[in-house]
């Protein structure tokens, strides 16, 4: 038995979007079950996202501190952000975050895993990356605003964010899901069997 995900699409007798905001949409969906009765499906429009797990020759991975509102905490995290344009290469968006976020740019690069963040509510699909060889990016540091503006950056050992995450400490789904995976690759065939940057991404295909 083979265990993968596989495409599928139920009959959508109807639907509609009763809220649209600045970067995500709701939308309620009729869909037709297996019996034939129909039922509303309320969900999130989303246009993706990449997140970064830098991790630097110390075996440290670049973390920031920021607030999120709507869970009212301050959340480690690892660099993240919206794939703001439609058909952006996932690669581009992540090396932009990690720029932008951590003024730090890398030379080697793999995808880590690919997820669905909420699938039961929210479209929302991750490419999260493992980016290598770490070095501070030339030219000025992008301006930040909002949350951003008192947001906190560290370099943390791989094994206390594991361990930050299996005692409850740390929440971030991206964090803790990359963290994770490059723990299982290394006891697997290793990082440097990963799958390359430029990966195909059903979930949110991409120009090269």
């Amino acid at each position: 038995m083979t265990i993968k995900d596989t495409p599928e699409e139920w009959e959508i007798r109807g639907s509609r979007t009763p809220f649209t905001g600045a970067k995500t949409s709701v939308r309620t969906d009729e869909v037709v079950m297996p019996d034939g009765s129909v039922v509303g499906r309320d969900y999130q429009v989303h246009p993706g996202s990449v997140a970064v797990l830098a991790l630097d020759g110390e075996d440290r991975v670049l973390v920031l501190r920021q607030y999120r509102h709507p869970v009212r905490e301050r959340l480690w995290e690892i660099p993240a952000g919206l794939l703001d344009v439609p058909g952006e290469n996932p690669l581009h968006a992540a090396r932009r975050e990690l720029y932008e976020e951590a003024h730090v740019k890398a030379e080697d690069w793999r995808v880590l895993t690919d997820v669905y963040t909420t699938p039961g509510g929210c479209d929302e699909a991750v490419r999260i990356f493992l980016a290598r060889d770490l070095s501070e990016a030339e030219g000025e540091r992008f301006a930040a605003e909002h949350e951003e503006t008192d947001m906190e950056l560290a370099r943390v050992p791989v094994e206390e964010l594991v361990r930050g995450v299996l005692a409850g400490d740390l929440h971030n789904n991206c964090l803790a899901v990359g963290v994770l995976s490059l723990v299982a690759a290394r006891h697997g065939a290793g990082p440097d069997a990963l799958r390359p940057a430029d990966a195909p991404w059903p979930a949110r295909p991409f120009a090269s």
